[in-house]
């Protein structure tokens, strides 16, 4: 279940009581979509599976996460610079739909240990 993992690349914070929390954003093109659904879903059925239920850390959970997403439609530019005139942009062809998905993992410091340990984070 754990490993190495291909399209999240964490930051980590950690606040004055010890607690760290990794921050990541990956965006995938459809093909590439169902791949970083499943690392996701890894992450998450590993800390739970790990840590138990998440929940607030301030409430006595080991850990906690917030999970956004976003679909877009990518329209490219054609741009042209014009002297004295600035930037002109025009619209090109429409791409395919991108997701971007957001994911904050926090815990304690056990939490963390484990998570760098077992997914080979920096």
């Amino acid at each position: 279940m754990a490993g190495t993992l291909h399209y999240l690349e964490f930051d980590f914070s950690e606040d004055d009581q010890g607690r760290g929390s990794f921050d990541a954003m990956a965006a995938a093109a459809p093909a590439q979509l169902e791949a970083l659904q499943a690392e996701v879903a890894r992450l998450l059925e590993w800390s739970q599976a790990q840590f138990g239920a998440p929940g607030a850390l301030d409430d006595g959970a080991e850990w906690d996460y917030e999970l956004q997403g976003v679909r877009e439609l990518a329209t490219t530019l054609q741009v042209r610079f014009r002297p004295g005139a600035g930037l002109d942009l025009r619209p090109g062809p429409t791409g395919e739909p991108r997701v971007t998905l957001s994911l904050t993992l926090t815990g304690t410091p056990a939490f963390c240990d484990a998570l760098r340990e077992t997914f080979a984070l920096e």
